[in-house]
């Protein structure tokens, strides 16, 4: 198998690894609550969906 001849030095191996980077995920709020949640999921305070009750709130039983 081919080995490098070379080493490759620390700035060439910090730019292959500079898109590695993680980015904050994108977040909406709730129309229902006002509370911060994942575009196109379920709010998890609410329970609501498109304006809709998908899961049962525990505040209301």
């Amino acid at each position: 198998m081919p080995n490098p001849k070379k080493r490759h030095s620390k700035t060439r191996r910090n730019k292959r690894r500079s898109h590695d980077a993680l980015s904050m995920p994108a977040l909406s709020l709730c129309p229902q609550c006002g509370e911060p949640k994942l575009p196109h999921h379920i709010c998890p305070n609410c329970g609501t969906y498109k304006g809709r009750e998908v899961i049962k709130s525990k505040e209301l039983s």
